[in-house]
């Protein structure tokens, strides 16, 4: 594997309104805590926030613009990037040197790259690990919260839930 390519990535758009940098900073605290890089928390989410910070600030609230945070395992750091139809000028965020490129047409990217920890290689982080979970059924949640009473069909309550949950159905 070429130790310069990017092995893991996640990203979300957000609405350029105030709201975004806090929904940046819960996305890059979920995306390192997938990555097993709770170490890197406090700093990569104040970058992610001074980066957002900085496009919503020359964003007007009347006519917000999508941005696009990327967090990004690569080489030997993680790197997290801002995609804004709009620019801003960025030189630092906290406290480290900004990346600032101007995209065609329009807009800017602009990332930061955070060393990662004890030398660690973003190819030895490991992948999130997921669990294959059941879909709930309403009926069991349904019988579980009538206590399994034996006066109670199954059947019924399945018809009824059913009914309740077609888009059609009449609602008062």
């Amino acid at each position: 594997m070429n130790p310069h390519t990017t092995t893991q990535v996640d990203d979300i758009t957000l609405v350029a309104l105030p709201t975004a940098v806090n929904c940046a900073e819960l996305f890059v605290r979920f995306a390192l805590t997938e990555w097993s890089l709770r170490d890197m928390l406090d700093d990569s989410t104040k970058v992610a926030r001074d980066l957002v910070s900085a496009i919503v600030a020359v964003t007007d609230r009347k006519r917000p613009c999508l941005i696009q945070v990327r967090a990004r395992l690569h080489s030997e750091c993680l790197v997290i990037e801002v995609v804004s139809p709009r620019t801003a000028p960025i030189a630092v965020a906290a406290g480290r040197r900004v990346e600032v490129v101007a995209l065609r047409g329009q807009g800017q990217l602009a990332w930061c790259e955070l060393p990662l920890p004890g030398g660690m290689a973003a190819s030895s982080v490991p992948l999130p690990r997921r669990h294959h979970r059941r879909a709930a059924d309403p009926t069991e949640d349904a019988m579980t919260e009538l206590g399994h009473t034996s006066d109670v069909d199954e059947d019924v309550m399945r018809r009824i839930l059913y009914g309740l949950n077609r888009p059609d159905s009449p609602r008062s």
